[in-house]
């Protein structure tokens, strides 16, 4: 056996070799430096594992609390950590409640309706406690729940929802939204899951210019959790236009109830906060598994507050002055941590958007952001390329001004980090690029704004208090700046991580804990480092760059390359808006990729181009990386919410079944590229 055959039979499963070389460091401007929340880097020594875990006394002493703690990290049952133990807090309280004395009047939500000839909604503080207040009565004393008791939502972007959710936190009842765009059977699943007896929905909303019928997804989930022995007694029902029924869907006698007519029997009703226990469950958010069985991620109610309040502070920048527009769906985490609990609870103004990003032209963001003064921005990478791709030069066209832009959901790679930089943030705005899951809670890697320069497609060193380590398959460290990759772990609990998989301690142990565990037995949290299961390399500085998923990742004769590295290469050519790698079998190197573009408007495609994307592949990272064919298509198959569908891809690249497509925003595409790359 070769050298080389052995260097590459003895690389461990979880090493990479990664062939990104590193992008420089670009510094924020010193008029953000001198307004920034945190300009002192002893903020890490203050979060150094030294410290751990009382560090984090730093971020929950930014709440209101009823009672203290007495213990700040309660490991008895390990892995299942519980922060801020004989503390008692309520979330909505501190989201609202106490800004009421000196704000009252400032704008706490500002709701756009999707149709531009509908006005702006701004809810104050003032309004937002009335109508969470009545909205809690209905609740508690028309449907008799309680702390503890669980609801399900399916509720799309508007203002009703972080009513919805702030009235349950406010009884200390446990909610679960369900993405607004998921079809009627994934709410069931979710309903029979968590065991909701109520159900919160609304008659219909817009998308894409379109009034849609959403009432009709609530009678599939009731009839699909009837069939699993689920029952829901009532279901609640918002209204779009206020004393108007916009569905065609008609109500259900004795089950379904118009909230806005149930409103004008609360009047003026008010609901003491319930002073829950820190380590009382908040909400449930459900996150695909690998067996298909969706997860239900327990977050606490102190813990989670804390570590999304600090964070929304130290890397978001958010003062109460700020106008701050997080373009995510509350449906997904980032819409818990980062539109409704973080922002409102440290008293700034945030924006809830009813539509599609590019609805009616790619401009609506950037005159969202004008008219409404928005000075920080925060949306996914799926956002990002999108715009580029349908309005690279819209940006230009708006008297906006963002201070700060963050990024978040999955890698952002370079090209696109650039565009984003110079165009919407027009060389003026800090950007954060953060890595965290839904399990999480809150932002694991990322560069404090002021104090860690950006690097494009880095994540950055890992946040205040939260110490990265990268294994490989054995458990053994992969040290920063080799160029080898591995699974990125977590040494450390923290406050914002979930307490465990929803009536599934079991899998929660096997899927995050069990494979670095050094003793199952141990009450130490020192033996229990959180795997994430995403692939990572760190710089010989300390930055963390993340691969994509562990499963991500396509193994070429011996070779694991990151799809993402190569979907980054294809994006270094100008006329390439989106890309998507997916594996191959082959069978004398195991996978190969395909390699999936969409041009920038207006291009169309040819061998010359697909030519061109395939050299420079090469060029980025080396002929082992060269795909089998590059297909130049007219758009992806994505989700509602925008995400790229490789898994089709591979099912088409494959000729495997594709499964059922019609959720997908444009399923007719499948067809197309199926014709394209089958001949069928």
């Amino acid at each position: 056996m070769s050298s080389k055959e052995k260097e590459v039979t003895e690389t461990s499963e979880a090493e990479i070799a990664v062939h990104w070389g590193e992008e420089q460091l670009i510094h924020p401007s010193t008029q953000f430096i001198a307004q920034a929340n945190v300009t002192d880097p002893a903020v890490y020594e203050r979060f150094s594992l030294d410290n751990f875990p009382n560090c984090f006394k730093e971020y929950a002493d930014l709440l209101s609390w009823y009672e203290y703690w007495h213990t700040t990290l309660d490991t008895s049952d390990a892995p299942c950590w519980k922060w801020f133990v004989g503390g008692k807090i309520n979330a909505s309280y501190n989201c609202i409640d106490r800004h009421l004395a000196k704000n009252k009047n400032k704008t706490a939500i500002h709701f756009v309706p999707e149709p531009e000839n509908e006005k702006v909604e701004h809810i104050t503080f003032q309004e937002l406690y009335v109508r969470v207040n009545e909205f809690a009565a209905i609740l508690r004393d028309f449907c008799g729940l309680k702390a503890g008791d669980r609801v399900t939502l399916h509720l799309p972007m508007v203002a009703e929802l972080p009513i919805s959710m702030l009235a349950c936190a406010r009884l200390g009842i446990i909610h679960s939204q369900v993405f607004g765009g998921f079809s009627g059977k994934a709410c069931a699943d979710r309903i029979v899951d968590s065991g909701s007896s109520v159900l919160i929905t609304m008659d219909s909303y817009y998308r894409s210019g379109q009034l849609l019928d959403h009432k009709e997804k609530a009678d599939t989930a009731v009839a699909d959790a009837a069939k699993e022995d689920q029952k829901v007694d009532k279901v609640l029902i918002w209204q779009r236009y206020p004393g108007k029924y916009s569905a065609q869907t008609p109500l259900v006698a004795g089950r379904d109830f118009v909230i806005n007519d149930l409103l004008k029997k609360h009047y003026g009703a008010r609901v003491d906060p319930v002073k829950m226990p820190a380590e009382a469950p908040l909400f449930l958010m459900y996150t695909s598994g690998t067996t298909g069985k969706p997860k239900g991620c327990q977050h606490s109610t102190g813990g989670y507050l804390a570590y999304v309040t600090g964070t929304s502070k130290y890397v978001q920048d958010i003062h109460p002055e700020d106008v701050y527009w997080c373009m995510a769906d509350i449906g997904w985490i980032t819409g818990h941590s980062y539109i409704v609990y973080g922002p409102l609870a440290l008293g700034a103004s945030t924006v809830v958007y009813e539509g599609v990003p590019n609805y009616p032209d790619p401009g609506r963001p950037w005159r969202i952001a004008q008219d409404l003064g928005v000075n920080i921005f925060h949306t996914a990478p799926t956002a990002i390329r999108a715009l580029r791709k349908t309005g690279p030069d819209e940006p230009q066209k708006y008297n906006y001004h963002f201070k700060h832009m963050t990024t978040v959901g999955e890698p952002i790679e370079p090209e696109v980090w650039k565009w984003y930089y110079h165009s919407v943030g027009k060389g003026e705005a800090a950007i954060v690029d953060t890595w965290w899951q839904t399990e999480n809670g809150g932002f694991l890697c990322s560069t404090v704004p002021a104090i860690k320069p950006m690097k494009p497609g880095s994540a950055g060193p890992g946040m205040p208090g939260i110490h990265p380590i990268v294994f490989d398959e054995e458990g053994n460290v992969v040290p920063p700046g080799t160029g080898k990759a591995g699974n990125i772990c977590i040494q450390n609990p923290w406050p914002g991580s979930f307490q465990t998989i929803w009536r599934d301690r079991e899998r929660y142990v096997r899927e995050y804990y069990e494979h670095y565990c050094k003793d199952p037995k141990s009450k130490r949290w020192q033996d229990w480092p959180y795997k994430a299961g995403d692939a990572a390399v760190v710089a010989a500085d300390g930055y963390v760059r993340i691969l994509g998923r562990i499963d991500d990742v396509i193994n070429v004769s011996g070779h694991r390359l990151g799809t993402k590295e190569i979907e980054s290469a294809a994006l270094t050519v100008p006329e390439v808006a989106e890309a998507a790698v997916v594996p191959v079998k082959h069978e004398l190197k195991g996978k190969e990729p395909d390699l999936y573009i969409a041009l920038k408007p207006g291009l169309t495609g040819s061998d010359d181009l697909a030519k061109r994307i395939q050299d420079a592949v090469v060029k980025e990272i080396g002929s082992i990386a060269r795909p089998r064919k590059v297909w130049i298509v007219s758009d992806m198959p994505k989700t509602r919410s925008g995400k790229i569908m490789r898994r089709v891809l591979s099912a088409i690249s494959n000729n495997t079944a594709v499964g059922d497509v019609m959720t997908l925003a444009n399923p007719d595409i499948v067809t197309e590229i199926t014709k394209m790359v089958q001949g069928k």
